[in-house]
This record gives C-alpha cells, sequence and structure tokens, in this order.
C-alpha cells in the first residue's frame, strides 16, 4: 500500500515504522520489505541499526524526524509505515523527559521479584500500581525504578512531554483493522513463509553472536522459538507452532491499541485488503495529502 501510495502522489519516501524492522539482522523474520518489493522507491530507517544496539522509540522518533525533514526539503511526501504504536506516538506527541536512572537502582529493581517490586511500587506510586498487572515485570519495574530513583511518578513525567511533531505537520492518517480471522491466516502463512525462505538460517546467524539475550532483537518473535528448535528442545512443527502463536497475541496487542489508542477522528478501515480495498484506500489517502 505505501508503494502504491508513493506511486500516485509522485516524489515519496516510505519510512519504516516498525520496531523489529529496522534491525539489519532481521531481514525475513522482520518481514522488511526487499529490493523488489521496494520498487525504486526510496526507503528510510530500514535495516539501519546493528542487533547488538537495543534501539527505542526516543532513538527512532529523532532520526524519523529527520528522515521527514530531508523528505520535505526534497519536495518529496513522507510516508510512514509499520504497527509499533509507542514510536509513531513518540514521534507525534514527544517524549517524557525522563532523567537517566542510577544503574544501582535499576540493577537492584531488577533484581527484584515481580511480586515484590509490585507491593513496592504500591507504596511509592499507587495509581500505576493499580494500573499495572502483578505478572508486567518490564512495566512494573520500569515504574519503580523512575519512582526511586528521580522521586516523581512515571506518569509524572509523561504529562510533560517534549519534542512532539503533531503540531507541525499535516498528517493523513489511516489505521487498518482487517478482519481478525483474515488476519490470523495471514500471519500463521507469513511465518510459514519465513521458515522456508530463511528464517531459521537468519536466526542461527543472530543466535551465534552470542549477544545479550534482553537485547529487543534476540526477543524478536521467532528468534526465541527457533532458538529453542536448534537447541533441540523442540522440533521444527513446533517452533514454527509457537511463533506462529506469539505472532496472533502480538497482532491482537496490536489490533486493540490502534483501534483505541489514537485519536478518534484518524480513519480506521476494517475490510480486507484486496486489490479493489488498495486502490480504494490509495485515492483517499491521496485526496487527502494532495488537498492538505
Amino acid at each position: 500500500m505505501a508503494i502504491a501510495i508513493a506511486k500516485a502522489i509522485g516524489p515519496a519516501v516510505v519510512i519504516n515504522a516498525d520496531a523489529s524492522q529496522v534491525y539489519s539482522d532481521l531481514a525475513i523474520l522482520s518481514a522488511r520489505p526487499t529490493d523488489r518489493e521496494m520498487e525504486g522507491i526510496p526507503h528510510r530507517l530500514f535495516g539501519h541499526v546493528d542487533a547488538a544496539e537495543a534501539h527505542n522509540a526516543a532513538r527512532w522518533a529523532g532520526e524519523a524526524r529527520t528522515a521527514i525533514v530531508a523528505a520535505h526539503d526534497a519536495g518529496a511526501v513522507p510516508i510512514l509505515v509499520g504497527g509499533t504504536g509507542l514510536y509513531l506516538r513518540t514521534l507525534l506527541n514527544g517524549i517524557a523527559p525522563v532523567p537517566d536512572i542510577d544503574p544501582g537502582v535499576r540493577e537492584a529493581v531488577r533484581a527484584m521479584d515481580v511480586g515484590d517490586a509490585h507491593a513496592a511500587l504500591a507504596r511509592l506510586d499507587p495509581a500505576a500500581a493499580a494500573r499495572l498487572a502483578v505478572a508486567d515485570t518490564t512495566r512494573v519495574a520500569r515504574a519503580l525504578e523512575v519512582v526511586r530513583a528521580t522521586g516523581r511518578t512515571l506518569a509524572s513525567w509523561q504529562s510533560a512531554t517534549e519534542g512532539g511533531i503533531a503540531d507541525d505537520i499535516s498528517l493523513a492518517p489511516l489505521i487498518l483493522l482487517p478482519p481478525r480471522d483474515w488476519l490470523r491466516e495471514r500471519c500463521d502463512l507469513r511465518l510459514v513463509q519465513m521458515f522456508d525462505d530463511g528464517g531459521i538460517e537468519e536466526a542461527r546467524a543472530l543466535i551465534a553472536r552470542d549477544l545479550d539475550p534482553a537485547l529487543p532483537a534476540m526477543r524478536a518473535i521467532g528468534v526465541p522459538q527457533i532458538a529453542r528448535y536448534l537447541a533441540g528442545e523442540i522440533d521444527r512443527p513446533a517452533a514454527l507452532e509457537l511463533a506462529q502463536a506469539a505472532t496472533r497475541q502480538y497482532a491482537k496487542r496490536q489490533f486493540t491499541w490502534f483501534r483505541h489508542q489514537p485519536p478518534g477522528n484518524w480513519q480506521r478501515h476494517e475490510e480486507s485488503l484486496n486489490v479493489d480495498y488498495v486502490e480504494k484506500l490509495v485515492i483517499l489517502l491521496r485526496d487527502k495529502l494532495l488537498t492538505g
């Protein structure tokens, strides 16, 4: 669809907004577009980060702002495509200016049992504890380390975001919410293709680098499941089934986020993306872009 829009509106640049497709080591397992699929349209922020780095929303937003400015300076329309809602929200609305957390505080919090961490959070930040599930290890730890290190709750920091570009650009947003049965079938088929087309070899090469297993690239869907297969813990069909299940779960969370989190006036499209509907959506977005 991004390519079709780019062809319909003239000079354009496609900018990645997917957290996994930034990694150079994850071409297949992130379904990063190939050179053939790019069809000669300039693409930015695809495969530009080494897996040894922990890329994040703040860094991506800075890179995306630079890419958007460069596209505008060249007389081209930037087309952002991808499903990482946090990245898009950070770019548009800015990021909370939370200071760096003292390593000692972070290490102490991360070493805690999640139940104890949640109890500690309930004492220091009751609102966050009430909002977060006890089993939500990552978010509980983040909220606790922030309030311990800064004396302010994470919500307090987040109420003062900075650096967003929403007020400085003309935006033509479109959220795709196709039927869930159609989406699940597509997800399952895509994992089969990934496994058949080199995904296992890609994961093997990444695992051989012996990187920190906590790095985002090492936790990308497909990598942990294939790692278990390569270690002899499970067979290939089981690895595929686990990766498919993880993809469906992630797609469900994305679906829910994009249905409820973005502004209500963002257009949502709930049809299957067959050729006819893609053409209609391209015309809709082209008209919005050319008039807005």
